[in-house]
């Protein structure tokens, strides 16, 4: 073969080299495209504005314009009834939630009343960043540690368990209950620290990157966050007896909190992306995907938002993930057969709960009976289902 003919043959190996290179990207990007299948608009529910919730929720909201032009609404709900309502109701798709999701799951504390119940929620995906969940106070005050609250001004949100409940449960690290402390009734979160920044409160209850604890901050009383010690074994006891899903955090962001200035204390997941089972596979798969991919882009929306990255999912958690999200981490191959398994116990729960929830208001009229009453008789029948199934009820009728 002559060296002109053998250059042409080169260069037509190269060129059709080069075009199945191209036709296969092509193709590619295209089944990319088709698992990326997203809504032109899509609600969630979030917290407050200026909460970090709501902040990461946004940042999240800007990615998907940018990558996948997608509107995305975020809808603020001032306490957990506020944003789980527009979910059931089919207002919204998602909702950054908070451990509320957990509560409304199980159908206690505002989720066991007669217009709720035991829901059939999943998770998406969840933040859980560098931050602590506490309760902070006055840096130039006299409360230095948890047990100096008695008598002292403690903070209740009408319609916010997950507050109220994480509220509790740090208290009961320093032996205290609600009783051993002056109550004040508060109508949402927003609320509750405009309150603690002037004065009429004397501790509030927050993630530590939270917007409104930078206000308490740059105040001339300044903040500081009470400690949960982690070597205090009668502390923590007390803490999961209220609310197991706490679990020990060295916070390194936060108000008043660095890398030099740790926080000691507690945290859990938050915001939980949260949606319900009978969401569409195929949208939860490809938001999933959507927001790992697109992590960099919005990483630095809130201090909070490196919570996302996928490395930091909690992927055994309280409440089962949806079934979209997990063909995504099995695409990764991150997904185990321990974590299937801890799924369908979880799933297995919500069972149970829907079918004493079912039995409960099948049986005789109670349309008479308190809500007191009524929320009570709930509880002892929940309690029955979920300890003759094997599950601990963990919350039981007073």
């Amino acid at each position: 073969m002559d060296p002109s003919t053998l250059i042409r043959l080169n260069a037509w190996l190269c060129g059709l080299v080069i075009g199945c290179l191209i036709w296969s990207s092509q193709s590619l990007q295209a089944a990319e495209a088709v698992e990326l299948k997203l809504p032109r608009a899509m609600a969630w529910s979030a917290y407050n504005l200026g909460t970090t919730g709501y902040n990461q929720a946004v940042g999240i909201a800007k990615m998907l314009k940018d990558n996948h032009r997608v509107t995305l609404r975020v809808i603020p709900g001032k306490n957990d009834v506020s944003r789980l309502l527009p979910l059931l109701v089919n207002r919204v798709q998602f909702s950054a939630n908070g451990v509320s999701t957990y509560f409304a799951q199980e159908g206690v504390f505002q989720f066991a009343g007669r217009r709720w119940g035991p829901k059939p929620l999943r998770v998406v995906m969840m933040s859980l960043g560098l931050s602590n969940q506490g309760i902070a106070v006055a840096g130039e005050g006299d409360i230095q540690k948890i047990s100096d609250l008695r008598h002292k001004r403690v903070p209740y949100v009408l319609g916010a368990p997950a507050l109220n409940v994480s509220t509790e449960a740090i208290l009961a690290c320093g032996d205290l209950t609600w009783k051993d402390v002056v109550r004040v009734e508060l109508p949402g979160y927003v609320a509750m620290w405009n309150a603690m920044i002037a004065g009429q409160i004397d501790t509030a209850y927050a993630t530590t990157v939270s917007g409104p604890t930078r206000r308490l901050e740059a105040s001339p009383q300044g903040i500081r966050w009470l400690t949960l010690p982690h070597d205090d074994a009668g502390c923590w006891q007390r803490v999961r007896k209220v609310a197991p899903y706490l679990q020990p955090n060295m916070a390194t962001r936060g108000a008043a909190i660095s890398d030099a200035n740790p926080h000691e204390g507690g945290t859990y997941p938050y915001p939980i992306l949260t949606t319900l089972a009978k969401q569409e596979t195929r949208l939860v798969a490809a938001l999933t995907q959507a927001i790992d991919e697109g992590y960099p882009q919005y990483k630095n929306a809130d201090p909070g938002s490196i919570g996302w990255q996928m490395q930091r999912q909690q992927l055994q958690w309280l409440v089962p993930y949806h079934r979209g999200a997990i063909q995504y981490f099995q695409s990764l191959g991150i997904w185990t057969d321990a974590m299937e398994r801890h799924q369908t116990q979880l799933v297995r729960r919500q069972a149970v709960l829907s079918s004493a929830w079912q039995a409960y208001n099948a049986g005789d009229d109670k349309s008479q009976e308190s809500d007191l009453v009524w929320q009570q008789g709930w509880m002892r029948v929940r309690a029955e289902y979920l300890d003759a199934a094997g599950f601990d009820p963990i919350w039981r009728a007073q």
